[in-house]
């Protein structure tokens, strides 16, 4: 039940440049936990790039695929008529609302919630308030910290700012200092989306796996001298020797899975093409629910400097009712591990926790949705978001 209705708030973000699942998802969390705790929620998306195809592989300059596929998961979801994306280079220029709307709901905002950071300019300035999530810790820090004039702008055009790095400020984290003040935050889980029946069945549901990207071109930063990556391959490849030590077996849906290397096959990998098996919104929930647990790993920008970091969608399977063994970043600080969640950092850890999950596995599962339904409600986070940011 939503409570009395609060003010406007716009979330943005990149869903109509990049909807993928992962980022439809991110932003359709804040959307629904938002309009639990009662505001009037809009999607607004400006953008002054062109958008990413994931039919031609490229970037193109017009959106209407994308658009076809962002609105129809919003307007699924109670938010027909309360989206928006307008992009400079576009050649249709807007979509759903009109300039004239574009304008005014900007005015008449309490916020604009910038979910990833992304550059905000031009009208989305009439807004009161702007605030900053930040997914993904440690490089905007260390660009800013090294004297990045352009990072420094992008976090000025936001009054406050928030990070998943919930380890930052602790002596034992290795985010440097930026000069701004960064409040810690997690994702927002919409719980109910993730309980649905098929989900919580206690079938014992195929093999441990999870979604990633196996070769991305964003390149590794240097800071204080060494190098840190920010290639997912390459952790997955620390850990290639896992199929072969343990009783499980192990699936990477991966965008670039023709990337990944014969030598993780013939230890015992499965990979498919991430687009294949869970391509649109539905196929990842799905592809989610017929896992029996993830595993994966953590990028090294956010295990080496221990950020805090944890995944999105880690916590998506902890709501569906799936432990988790992920890579520890120092969010076992935060978060309760060792029975559905569980941290590592060698393969001697993951075979530990496996052991755990497979000796009592609808106890790892119950436990699993408990930790998701205590510590990443939607309405829980963002509440607790919009608070500390004096909104609520």
């Amino acid at each position: 039940m939503t409570r009395e209705k609060r003010g406007r708030i716009i979330v943005t973000g990149m869903a109509f440049y990049l909807p993928t699942p992962g980022v439809l998802y991110q932003v359709l969390h804040y959307m629904l936990g938002l309009k639990r705790l009662g505001y009037d929620v809009y999607y607004i998306e400006d953008s002054d790039r062109w958008v990413y195809d994931s039919r031609v592989g490229d970037v193109v300059g017009d959106a209407t695929s994308n658009v076809t596929t962002v609105a129809s998961l919003f307007e699924r979801h109670g938010f027909s008529g309360r989206w928006g994306y307008r992009g400079k280079w576009d050649v249709n220029g807007c979509y759903g609302l009109t300039e004239r709307q574009f304008k005014q709901h900007y005015r008449d905002s309490e916020a604009l919630l910038n979910v990833t950071g992304q550059h905000i300019q031009g009208d989305q300035l009439l807004c009161r308030r702007r605030i900053y999530i930040e997914s993904d810790p440690f490089a905007t820090q260390v660009r800013v910290n090294g004297g990045d004039a352009v990072e420094a702008a992008r976090l000025r055009a936001h009054d406050t700012h928030f990070t998943f790095g919930e380890n930052i400020g602790q002596p034992d984290c290795g985010i440097p200092e930026s000069g701004f003040q960064w409040l810690p935050t997690r994702q927002p889980i919409d719980i109910d989306l993730w309980a649905s029946p098929g989900m919580l069945s206690n079938e014992a549901a195929g093999c441990y796996t999870t979604v990633t990207t196996w070769v991305s071109h964003v390149p590794a930063i240097e800071h204080k001298g060494e190098l840190y990556h920010w290639q997912k391959g390459r952790e997955f490849e620390r850990f290639a020797d896992l199929p072969c030590r343990a009783s499980v077996g192990f699936q990477i849906a991966a965008d670039g899975a023709e990337y990944v290397p014969s030598s993780m096959d013939a230890k015992g990998w499965n990979h498919v093409s991430a687009t294949a098996v869970a391509g649109d919104a539905d196929a990842y929930q799905n592809f989610i629910a017929h896992s029996r647990a993830e595993f994966t790993v953590a990028r090294d920008q956010y295990v080496r400097p221990r950020t805090g970091w944890f995944s999105d969608r880690s916590a998506c399977y902890l709501a569906a009712g799936r432990p988790v063994i992920t890579e520890e970043t120092g969010f076992s600080k935060f978060l309760p591990t060792g029975d559905g969640l569980f941290g590592f950092s060698s393969i001697a850890d993951v075979l530990a926790a496996i052991d755990v999950i497979e000796s009592d596995y609808a106890s790892c599962r119950r436990v699993a949705t408990e930790i998701a339904s205590e510590y990443f409600a939607a309405e829980k986070v963002v509440d607790s978001l919009m608070q500390r940011a004096g909104l609520a």
